[in-house]
């Protein structure tokens, strides 16, 4: 699950206020693919040959309306079955801003591609048939976007044109999804009734349901804060590479040490006092660059180069951050993890962790509980299977620069590598550190 721990990318981030990064979930057949395909159609996104394509596949099928969801259920597989069983990632843009939607699948035994999903996404939509109501997955799917960091959920209640447009039915799955949403701790949820086979209430309101009075969807997304921009988040900056030129006829060159990574959360100056983690050491940043561009400032999601006043010992690997709001340096961290691979985790065995652009050995030091992702329930287990999420504790060779990861989602997420394998087996969630955690 790569986009929980990204590695640092060349250019420009998408770091404009205007993307938002959203997903949808929920149970099969709720209609997560005709939802996306309506939002692209509806907004005029769809390439002339990409809508003749999915005319012509519609037809072959018997369909007299175009099926949208072939627009996101792009595995040859996945159309034989009429699932989706792979995160498909679909781009479109507005007048006003620009979307990145992923389609996660809806069957339990794909909970690490729905956390995959989730693992970039500020708002998430869970999809419900209103003629079933709240299901065990959406409880499910609910839980793992809480799990996840998701600040934003839209109950979006489907199909209302299969139940006669029932405000009573609407009002009653509203009510019993509150219910569960208290439970488990669920901050900004949303209601919409609509249907996405038809449009209502997804880009246009239409005249079905003329008793919401509510925003569609389209409206709620056009207003979604994006990531980063809700609260104050401290500047953390993972050193991807150290660039010195070694042959050069420039002579401004010859003592030229750019510290090269993107910036993770928060923002830096020229002028600002940084330390670098893990040892501590402090410097004032001299120069940003951006290419052959000189910048006063660097935001979250950047990519750049940074120099420091002195010349301390910094290496890939390490942190820069504020002096005077620094993170956690710690060999030891409790966090939610999600099993991915087939070979059950073993407390026995040694892993690396990947946390930002360092890795390091660890070993399981215990197993906490497990999640049932049906019920909730916390599970006693020595092991762990594919699909599972538990709480563990880990003990690692070399200290990392943490936060929680409700704090900071960048340097809260961790993945776990298989040293024998390079595969990656797991993902989690930093909740906490342990007692060699140190005030760095």
């Amino acid at each position: 699950m790569s986009n929980l721990n990204q590695n640092i990318s060349s250019g420009h981030g998408e770091h404009a206020d205007s993307l938002l990064r959203f997903m949808t979930c929920g149970s099969v057949d709720d209609g997560k693919s005709t939802l996306i395909g309506r939002l692209l159609f509806d907004t005029k996104t769809i390439l002339a040959d990409t809508l003749n394509q999915i005319e012509r596949t519609s037809k072959k099928r018997g369909m007299e309306a175009v099926d949208l969801s072939l627009l996101t259920d792009g595995l040859q597989a996945e159309r034989e079955q009429g699932i989706t069983i792979d995160v498909a990632y679909r781009y479109f843009s507005t007048g006003t801003r620009k979307y990145i939607i992923a389609d996660s699948p809806g069957h339990e035994q794909y909970t690490r591609n729905m956390v995959t999903a989730a693992s970039t996404a500020n708002l998430a939509i869970i999809l419900i048939d209103a003629r079933r109501g709240v299901l065990t997955q959406t409880r499910r799917h609910s839980f793992l976007a809480k799990l996840v960091g998701i600040p934003h959920l839209v109950v979006a209640i489907n199909k209302m044109d299969l139940i006669d447009h029932d405000r009573a039915v609407f009002d009653r799955i509203c009510g019993e999804y509150r219910a569960f949403a208290d439970e488990i701790g669920l901050g900004d949820v949303r209601f919409i009734p609509m249907s996405a086979l038809n449009g209502d209430n997804i880009v246009d309101r239409g005249e079905a349901m003329s008793w919401y009075t509510g925003p569609t969807l389209l409206e709620i997304l056009e207003t979604a804060p994006a990531a980063h921009t809700e609260q104050a988040e401290a500047f953390r900056f993972p050193v991807q590479y150290v660039c010195r030129p070694q042959a050069s006829d420039n002579p401004d060159l010859h003592d030229y040490r750019g510290f090269m990574g993107r910036v993770e959360s928060g923002s830096v100056k020229v002028g600002d006092r940084v330390t670098a983690l893990p040892s501590g050491q402090s410097s004032i940043v001299k120069r940003i660059e951006l290419g052959a561009v000189s910048l006063p400032e660097a935001i979250h999601e950047q990519s750049v180069s940074i120099l420091l006043e002195d010349e301390i010992d910094v290496s890939r690997g390490d942190m820069l951050v504020p002096s005077d709001e620094q993170p956690v340096v710690s060999k030891d961290i409790e966090g939610m993890v999600c099993w991915f691979s087939e070979t059950p985790l073993s407390p026995a065995r040694t892993y690396l962790v990947r946390h930002t652009t360092r890795t390091s050995k660890a070993k399981i030091a215990a197993i906490d509980y497990r999640v049932d992702v049906n019920t909730l329930a916390q599970e006693p287990v020595t092991s762990l299977a594919m699909n599972d999420i538990a709480r563990i504790r880990l003990r690692l060779a070399q200290p990392l620069a943490v936060d929680p990861y409700a704090d900071n989602r960048a340097t809260g997420a961790f993945i776990v590598i298989d040293e024998s394998t390079n595969n990656t087996v797991g993902a989690g969630m930093i909740v906490s550190t342990g007692a060699g955690a140190t005030a760095a």
